[in-house]
């Protein structure tokens, strides 16, 4: 489940979410950058630190593909 706050750090970026937040190990956080190109103000960070930055429809395409159910296969375990 993500956590939301909404509140701009530091560093210019609006934390939009953080999946999981049930422990303090950096858990992945979706975050905005206003002042980022358009093509790269959309950033989610892992617990590695490691970041993957797209544009806002690039991210809407991925949210589309997960509602529609095509990543769900990708959380479940394989055993």
């Amino acid at each position: 489940m993500a956590e939301t706050t909404g509140m701009p750090g530091s560093d210019g970026l609006e934390q939009v979410a953080v999946f999981c937040g049930k422990c303090d190990c950096g858990c992945p956080t979706l975050f905005v950058d206003a002042a980022a190109p358009a093509e790269r103000r959309i950033v989610l960070t892992d617990d590695f630190g490691q970041r993957v930055q797209m544009s806002a429809d690039q991210f809407g395409s991925l949210l589309d593909e997960a509602k529609a159910g095509r990543l769900d296969g990708v959380a479940t375990p394989t055993t």
